[in-house]
């Protein structure tokens, strides 16, 4: 079965810099759309970014957009968050996604499979 594993998560201070790796097992990464979520304690979760099979769609919130790269390395069935000048709203659960569909969405919906999370903790 297809299980997804996020790590990288900690405690960093406001302006610093985290990358969040989420590895694949149990299938071929490129046949699936990647995705990330997150969840802060009172808010809905919220889409952040996708990357498609090929990467050649990259979606990404406004929220996060200048300072959050998504990337993937089909190779080693892993895919990555890289966070930039992070912020104390940043502060959430980061869940990573992989859903059977050709181009990214920011839809939870288009998603079959999610991880365990990693929490990111942003301190002023």
């Amino acid at each position: 079965q297809v299980q997804l594993l996020e790590s990288g998560g900690g405690l960093v201070q406001a302006g610093g810099s985290l990358r969040l790796s989420c590895a694949a097992s149990g299938c071929t990464l490129s046949l699936y759309t990647m995705g990330w979520f997150r969840h802060a304690p009172g808010k809905a979760r919220e889409f952040v970014a996708a990357i498609g099979r090929t990467g050649d769609t990259t979606p990404i919130a406004d929220s996060v957009k200048g300072r959050f790269t998504i990337s993937r390395d089909n190779g080693k069935n892993t895919v990555y968050l890289q966070m930039n000048s992070l912020k104390p709203e940043d502060t959430a659960v980061y869940y990573c996604a992989a859903g059977l569909i050709i181009r990214a969405t920011i839809r939870a919906s288009g998603y079959d499979y999610w991880g365990q999370g990693t929490q990111v903790t942003v301190s002023s």
